[in-house]
């Protein structure tokens, strides 16, 4: 087993996950509470990444951190260096890799909140961002917490955006997948099934923990 590895992939699903949570949650409340043609064509970017060849989206990424675009050479002079092939290049393409499993659950736990509470919480007076904070939000554990586990497990299993980003270099970005996919090219199975079962034990807790807290909260829901 590749400790280093496995920590670095915790790393990367800690600070992916922890990034989603500011972007994803103004994003998903963004898409809950309007309508149009703009909802659409901000969902339909925000899922791209769900039909998208994780290769496609690691090569587009690729080229745009390069020092060869615009936005590669800005980056570049704020980094002092490319941010291909470094962990905050895998850090950005994780993001956004990721950002549907935030976005999509927290949206619909959104959207799944009653009208009237808005409208009477409004009408005592409470701002929207009041209203946002101390209705909207506790009335969505149950979809917060399954966007976060999603996240985090989303990203402690990216291959595909993590090896054309990142590439494979031991400490900086060789992930737990990247490790296994070595292990597995040079016919060593046993150290594979070793990894790739230390994966399948996290999926499994992460899944169990969710399913518990989902159904503990529905429970304390005060209609029930």
């Amino acid at each position: 087993m590749d400790f280093e590895a496995l920590w670095l992939t915790l790393k990367l699903a800690t600070s992916t996950t922890a990034i989603l949570l500011i972007i994803a949650v103004p994003l998903a409340w963004w898409i809950a509470s309007r309508g149009g043609v703009g909802r659409a064509v901000v969902q339909s970017v925000v899922a791209l990444p769900l039909v998208l060849p994780p290769t496609v989206l690691g090569f587009y990424l690729l080229v745009v951190l390069g020092p060869l675009t615009v936005p590669g050479r800005l980056l570049m002079k704020t980094f002092g260096h490319p941010l291909a092939f470094s962990f905050a290049g895998l850090l950005v393409g994780s993001v956004l890799y990721s950002l549907p499993f935030a976005v999509q659950p927290f949206a619909a736990a959104f959207a799944s909140v009653d009208s009237r509470l808005l409208a009477a919480s409004a009408t005592l007076g409470a701002s929207r961002l009041r209203t946002f904070f101390q209705v909207v939000l506790p009335l969505s554990v149950s979809g917060l917490v399954t966007g976060i586990a999603l996240s985090f497990a989303h990203t402690m299993g990216e291959f595909g955006v993590v090896l054309m980003v990142g590439g494979n270099i031991p400490g900086v970005t060789r992930t737990v997948s990247i490790d296994i996919f070595d292990k597995v090219q040079a016919l060593n199975y046993s150290g594979a099934n070793h990894t790739a079962l230390v994966l399948l034990v996290i999926s499994f807790l992460i899944l169990a923990v969710v399913y518990g807290i989902n159904r503990r909260a529905l429970v304390a829901l005060p209609w029930r």
